[in-house]
């Protein structure tokens, strides 16, 4: 058998970068460039130009004050110029010696003493000038920029760079296509001196805009393919029957559902009845129902002899939604002889078992629960639903997990779950278009009456006396109060006040009043006491890390106060801040902030908190993370292991988006071929995440 020969650093580097194939070579476009196409004479410089001049060594020695550095002094006929290395070797010094002629390109800074240039490239005078400019890309410390220039180099000219997008396909935007892709990588990887800096840092030269026109291209058609292959799929068709349990279950609400609620609940309704796999997000505005449109559609599944589940990223909104749950649906299931379960990964073994075989026999129409409901060892008797909630907490995996759920059909092939996935994170429009192309969405864009409007203030940490005592106000009125602080121990990097911290000195600060703490390391019985006390009234002030940030309802209170809010992300906010206003009390939510050592907030966090300050509209808030972050923070973990886009940019190129979301299916159907050609180049084995 042949030796297989060792890989090299440079090589393993490539391979852990994702630079694999040849393609993915082409495709690692430079971070800037390098003009190394001409000469410059010191007396026409300027300070701080990047300039490449030609000069002999005049003086080379070590000095030691302030400490020791190499300084090297060259002259190129028309100026003199100081070469200062903090860090060289012996061979660096024979390179620099007294009369050598060298091509030097560095940062020109000037002073009292002349031109300096700290840590320059430098090479031997001489040979012909580059016609390009030089690029210089992003890399590790085991891959030399020399190796990877000459490995895509290399790449461009062996990959197939043939023409994937049809001929007689239309025009995209802005001259996308007036450039061919290979024309538009030579040019990318090695542009000419006269082009415009600014085309290639903002992303419109034609080169740039076909990059991006052919990844969302192939985005596009990894969605199309997705939903095409989820289409041929098959489901149980669940109807609701007349004066079945949907009906009653409307019936016994103690409160009427908005206009939104319904017309999504219908959408919904109508989407069980197909024998194809329901796909849907829910998305809606913190409190705007979503719950009572899940035990709708679990109304219909159990209606028709199926099982529903039901699953939340934390014990505390599981429990959130076992207890509305039972209190609307298990009266109704319990003359029919079912029930509801729950299922968590802290139960004890005793019980967990009972739960067990209650889902295993069918008894357990509805089982609500954290992951602990797609263990291996959880076997429904007949599962056709499956509600997500909070979605982008969960992984493909985990989603994948259900699929293994079902029951065969009377024909020996196995049914897909309908997928019902929730979400008070309202994903913006350019977003669903984009990464969840293969979903329906629906939307609740309307609040229940009685939900009051919450005002935000923004608090420097400066007046931090002032809003305990605007919470000794709120407590003598009998409201309740929730503190939330971003860590629970002290940390060396975030000089954050910890949880425990807080409650100990607002304990001391509210003599009489009960002051609870809540952090994911405390025991689940011990978390369940805090929030019983504070769910029952008896708690005034609740201290809690985020684990409150989803899922908790309590309708007196009334004011929440984050701790250092610039350290939190758009949506955590806006879903903190939907804690309150849930009553018919005036709510408040102070962000509370620190400012920097310079005494002023990052861009980013005062763009955050500005948002926060100017709207309580979630999607609103979204399309405003969306421009601040980018897809990550609505994404989650659907798009574990896939490429987020590396060229294209949602919120500027909706226009690229548009093309390639009309030309996918025609492709699809027209030139399966070239679409699968397309698909490959661009997401390689990366296409099937997109498919949970």
């Amino acid at each position: 058998m042949p030796e297989t020969k060792a890989l090299s650093e440079p090589q393993k580097a490539l391979i852990k970068m994702g630079l694999a194939r040849d393609i993915d070579l082409a495709l690692h476009i430079p971070l800037r460039y390098e003009d190394e196409t001409r000469i410059v004479k010191l007396r026409d410089a300027r300070e701080g130009d990047s300039a490449q001049i030609e000069a002999t060594v005049t003086d080379s020695q070590v000095q030691y004050r302030p400490r020791r550095q190499l300084v090297v002094t060259v002259d190129d006929g028309s100026d003199t110029c100081v070469l200062r290395f903090f860090s060289f070797y012996p061979s660096q010094q024979k390179a620099l010696a007294v009369g050598a002629r060298l091509r030097i390109r560095g940062e020109l800074k000037g002073g009292f003493l002349g031109w300096q240039m700290v840590h320059p490239t430098y090479r031997a005078a001489g040979g012909e000038l580059p016609q390009a400019l030089t690029p210089v890309y992003s890399t590790v410390a085991s891959l030399p920029q020399a190796y990877l220039r000459k490995a895509v180099a290399g790449a461009l000219a062996k990959a197939d760079l043939s023409e994937t997008v049809p001929a007689d396909a239309p025009p995209a935007p802005g001259k996308a296509t007036s450039w061919s892709l290979r024309q538009s990588l030579q040019f990318l990887h090695h542009p000419t001196p006269e082009v415009s800096l600014a085309a290639l840092e903002d992303r419109t030269h034609p080169a740039w805009l076909r990059l991006k026109a052919e990844e969302l291209l192939a985005q596009q058609l990894s969605q199309v393919q997705s939903r095409r292959a989820h289409d041929a799929l098959r489901a149980p068709a669940l109807v609701a029957g007349r004066g079945g349990l949907h009906e009653q279950l409307l019936a016994a609400l103690p409160f009427q559902l908005t206009g939104a609620q319904r017309r999504v609940s219908e959408e919904i309704a109508r989407n069980l009845q197909r024998e194809r796999p329901m796909h849907r997000l829910l998305q809606g505005d913190v409190g705007s129902g979503k719950t009572i449109v899940a035990a709708l559609a679990a109304a219909i599944a159990i209606d028709t002899g199926w099982q529903c589940a039901l699953m939340a990223p934390t014990e505390i909104l599981a429990e959130q939604h076992f207890r509305k749950l039972i209190g609307w649906v298990e009266p109704l299931l319990a003359p029919r002889g079912l029930r509801v379960a729950w299922l968590t990964g802290g139960q004890r073994k005793k019980e967990r078992q009972e739960m067990l075989e209650l889902v295993a026999s069918g008894e357990a129409a509805l089982v609500v629960g954290t992951h602990a409901v797609i263990q291996e060892q959880v076997q429904f008797k007949a599962l056709a639903l499956a509600v997500i909630d909070e979605q982008h907490r969960f992984g493909v995996e985990q989603r994948l997990a259900l699929r293994g759920k079902t029951r065969p059909h009377t024909d020996g092939d196995p049914l897909e779950p309908h997928l019902l996935m929730m979400s008070a994170t309202p994903i913006p429009r350019t977003l669903a278009m984009s990464y969840y192309a293969d979903l329906d969405v629906s939307t609740i864009d309307e609040l229940p009456p009685g939900r009051t409007p919450v005002v935000t203030k923004l608090v420097s940490d400066s007046r931090r006396e002032e809003v305990v005592e605007r919470i000794r106000g709120q407590v003598a009125q009998g409201r309740q109060v929730y503190w939330v602080c971003p860590l629970i121990e002290e940390s060396e990097t975030l000089d954050l006040t910890n949880a425990t911290a807080t409650h100990e000195a607002l304990s001391q600060a509210l003599p009489g009043a009960m002051v609870g703490l809540l952090h994911s390391r405390m025991p689940a019985p011990e978390k369940k006491a805090v929030m019983s006390l504070f769910t029952g009234g008896q708690m005034a002030v609740l201290v809690s890390t985020t684990v409150i940030e989803v899922g908790v309802d309590v309708p007196n209170a009334s004011l929440m106060v984050i701790e250092h809010a610039e350290r939190f992300g758009l949506s955590q906010l806006h879903q903190l801040r939907g804690r309150v206003g849930r009553g018919a009390a005036a709510s408040a939510c102070v962000l509370l902030y620190a400012a920097g050592d310079n005494g002023r907030l990052g861009e980013t966090a005062r763009a955050r908190l500005k948002a926060m300050a100017e709207t309580n509209d979630g999607f609103e808030i979204a399309r405003r993370d969306l421009e601040i972050r980018g897809p990550g923070e609505f994404l989650g973990a659907r798009q574990s292991g896939a490429p987020l886009l590396r060229f294209a940019d949602l919120a500027t190129d909706t226009a690229l988006l548009e093309w390639a979301r009309e030309l996918a299916p025609a492709m699809l159907d027209r030139a399966p071929g070239l679409a699968a050609q397309h698909v490959a180049r661009w997401l390689g084995g990366k296409s099937e995440y997109l498919k949970a």
